[in-house]
């Protein structure tokens, strides 16, 4: 396995004493899990710092990178790009395996191990920023309703007969008279 892909940090030198751990890498491929993780068009950076604070540890971090969506009018692939920040409280208890989320009284993830597993944060970080919907460019054309052709690339000849059915055509001229 490619070192820089590797998503994880080891604290064993902070478990016990107060200090600070940086790790950076890079994700290539997906991220999240492969099956239903998100495309990127070009590896994505990231970078952690952990610091143990008597007791409790803070992880902060950022990921940045190029995800994969499809535009919402014509489908095709559309590059986005992603500027994640994150912050969580930890907390070290031997034997909890994997990494788990307590909500009660304040929002704490505890770790067993001193390996700390961050594709979940990193994951999650990234999917919370993605837009909902993109466009490949603002004067995207779509696709026809009719015969499912790309308008940016053809004109089937069905869009002009659309456009005189619809309702809003009244509209049309409206902004024009208001000027």
């Amino acid at each position: 396995m490619d070192p820089k892909n590797v998503q994880s940090i080891n604290l064993a030198s902070i478990l016990k004493e107060p200090g600070t751990k940086r790790a950076e890498g890079e994700i290539q491929g997906r991220v999240g899990p492969e099956a239903g993780g998100i495309p990127l068009a070009e590896p994505a950076s990231w970078q952690v710092t952990v610091t143990h604070m008597g007791g409790e540890f803070w992880l902060s971090g950022e990921i940045h990178g190029e995800a994969v969506m499809e535009c919402r009018r014509c489908l095709k692939p559309t590059r986005v790009p992603i500027h994640a920040y994150f912050q969580h409280l930890l907390a070290y208890q031997p034997g909890v395996e994997g990494v788990k989320l307590v909500e009660e009284p304040e929002e704490v993830y505890y770790f067993g191990e001193p390996e700390l597993d961050l594709s979940g944060f990193l994951y999650q970080a990234f999917a919370l920023e993605m837009p909902l919907t993109t466009v490949c460019h603002e004067d995207c054309a779509g696709l026809c309703p009719v015969c499912g052709a790309d308008l940016n690339e053809t004109d089937c000849g069905h869009g002009h007969k659309l456009k005189k059915t619809t309702p809003f055509i009244a509209l049309e001229g409206l902004l024009k008279e208001l000027s």
